[in-house]
């Protein structure tokens, strides 16, 4: 690769593209009757349909076709290495719980990694249009022909935050409690149902704080560069780096990310 930030453009070009043909695979489905298998596990219900699983396919054909050095794991088909230091990291429906009830909240998440850090993020909500695209230090929304910059707004007092989580039922022992409690007592508003949408509204300003649980690499990675573009601070619960998923907790305003940790771990 011998222009780094050109090839940024071309694999988020890529990866808007392909979170497309995943969407028009999706829409015949959506708000149709679909069969729905339930995959269980920790978080409870864990909806699956063919949407799902048939979105995942085409996404990963096409990286095949593109890419056939690059690795991919996805929700549905798995992990796959490949012989470069890239992985494309796939959840063809994030909000599969929304989808399958109508909802809005839900869309296709495609990020690419670079072996250390997730460096294109692409989500695409096909019924409404709509994609959130990070790479190369840009956050952008994209409808149609209209596009913006996203920027991430100032608010470094929980007491003047909306707050975002997508089911509070999801933090279980007492640590995960407390933690929820850390992030939203006190705040102005907490809203709950948005999965990936939560951290969409973080990178538009409109939402403060987002707070998560038990996630999956491909639940996050495509939001990791969105909400870090547009401004914003994304970590696991410690801190650190959350490309492999667990608990997560984003902030649009750094000063409120280390008041809300320091609170977590008082």
């Amino acid at each position: 690769m011998t222009n780094e930030p050109n090839t940024h453009v071309e694999f988020a070009a890529f990866a808007v593209d392909v979170a497309r043909r995943a969407g028009d695979v999706i829409l015949p489905h959506f708000r149709q009757a679909i069969a729905v298998d339930d995959k269980g596990g920790a978080r409870g219900y864990d909806p699956v349909t063919e949407a799902d699983r048939g979105a995942e396919r085409v996404i990963r054909d096409a990286i095949r076709a593109r890419y056939p050095d690059h690795g991919i794991e996805g929700e549905e088909h798995g992990r796959v290495a490949g012989t470069s230091r890239y992985t494309w990291v796939i959840d063809p429906i994030d909000g599969t719980r929304s989808f399958i009830v109508g909802h809005l909240h839900w869309a296709t998440l495609v990020a690419l990694n670079d072996g250390e850090r997730a460096i294109v993020g692409v989500t695409h909500q096909p019924y409404v249009g709509e994609s959130f695209v990070a790479f190369d230090g840009r956050a952008q929304w994209r409808r149609g022909d209209a596009q913006r910059d996203l920027h991430v707004r100032r608010c470094a007092r929980l007491e003047d935050a909306v707050v975002a989580t997508t089911d509070p039922r999801h933090f279980h022992s007492s640590a995960q409690r407390h933690a929820y409690d850390a992030a939203t007592r006190g705040a102005r508003l907490v809203r709950f149902g948005g999965d990936c949408y939560c951290y969409t509204q973080v990178a538009m300003g409109l939402v403060d704080v987002v707070i998560e649980t038990g996630l999956k690499p491909y639940d996050v990675q495509s939001l990791i560069p969105l909400i870090e573009n547009a401004g914003g601070v994304i970590t696991n619960w410690d801190g650190e780096r959350c490309e492999r998923g667990g608990d997560v907790l984003a902030c649009g305003d750094a000063a409120l990310h280390t008041r809300i940790l320091g609170a977590m771990h008082r």
